[in-house]
């Protein structure tokens, strides 16, 4: 089968094994795969927790038809369109475990559309409900909100019951279309002083709960701007890996400080993870309620054009690439 594959001298398509589903996987007939930011780190050399060198098959999340299951696997059978996250999702077949494994819903979803939500449902709903513990009628910032995990964040945070959803991006025409996912309040954290803007958006408290997607050129105007007894859940990191951070800042305003991963969770934690997320959030994937802008897609044997999309970050939303 074709693949995108990490080579010495980049990302090459070629001809891999098809892969076999263990007793809990299913294999799927990859018709779409949506592209994140840790396929760029990987195709950098660098590893995501135990996935990534030499030989690696990219892809994090994708949709297509059930091709098999393993035989330890119930309520899903060959034929039936899904959803679903895993490495290797950038070739035509991919296996999964059966936990991350979602019936495309019967509302002409398209393969493309189905392969933006599978990354962006889990990742933000266990950052704004499980990690973040939103209430009804708090605040909510999401830290980098342009990206396709940020619309997301937004729009669980408004499905959730936020009062109030605030947004950054440091693009005018990206913050222009913030409302569109839910954002109340777009804010340019380029301006030094956004974080008064929040106070003055919240009363002078600060929010509630911040979801950051940018972390270390961020982290302190995030405790500015963050409420006493407040939450901030670092989910990546855009805006660099270390940093420096104000801890009487942090102590002072008795901020929980929560950092997310999947990368070092069992399958049996992942699995519920998505259990969660389903029970909260399907019926709203069913009615159309959640859903991500595809800024472009590209078929898989222009992968290299699709990743130097993402490297430039002048994209809105997602960029997917088709089999």
């Amino acid at each position: 089968m074709k693949a995108a594959v990490i080579a010495p001298s980049g990302v090459e398509l070629r001809d891999v094994a098809k892969p076999a589903p263990a007793p809990n996987q299913v294999l799927v007939r990859v018709r779409a795969a949506g592209l994140n930011r840790a396929d760029l780190m990987m195709a950098s050399g660098r590893m995501h927790g135990s996935a990534g060198g030499a030989g690696t098959v990219l892809g994090l999340e994708f949709a297509g038809e059930v091709e098999a299951v393993g035989s330890d696997v119930s309520g899903i059978k060959p034929g039936d369109r899904v959803l679903a996250s895993a490495p290797g999702g950038y070739a035509e077949y991919a296996v999964t475990d059966f936990g991350r494994v979602h019936r495309i819903p019967a509302n002409n979803m398209t393969y493309e559309q189905a392969a933006t939500l599978p990354v962006a449902l889990q990742t933000m709903h266990n950052a704004v409900v499980t990690a973040g513990r939103l209430k009804r009628g708090e605040t909510l910032l999401i830290q980098g909100a342009s990206a396709g995990v940020g619309l997301m964040g937004m729009q669980i945070g408004k499905l959730m019951g936020a009062g109030k959803v605030m947004g950054t991006s440091t693009n005018p025409a990206r913050r222009a279309r913030l409302k569109e996912y839910g954002c109340d309040l777009a804010i340019d954290s380029s301006d030094p002083t956004w974080p008064e803007q929040v106070k003055a958006a919240t009363g002078g408290k600060g929010v509630d709960l911040i979801v950051d997607l940018v972390s270390a050129s961020v982290a302190n105007q995030n405790l500015e701007a963050c409420a006493i007894l407040g939450r901030i859940v670092n989910v990546g990191r855009l805006g660099g890996q270390k940093g420096e951070f104000n801890f009487d800042l942090h102590a002072l305003k008795r901020i929980d400080y929560i950092g997310v991963t999947f990368r070092t969770r069992t399958p049996e934690e992942v699995r519920e993870i998505v259990r969660a997320m389903r029970a909260d959030l399907w019926p709203a994937v069913e009615a159309g309620k959640l859903a991500l802008p595809i800024d472009k897609t590209f078929p898989l044997d222009q992968i290299a054009d699709a990743l130097a999309m993402m490297r430039a970050n002048k994209h809105f939303g997602k960029i997917v690439v088709t089999m």
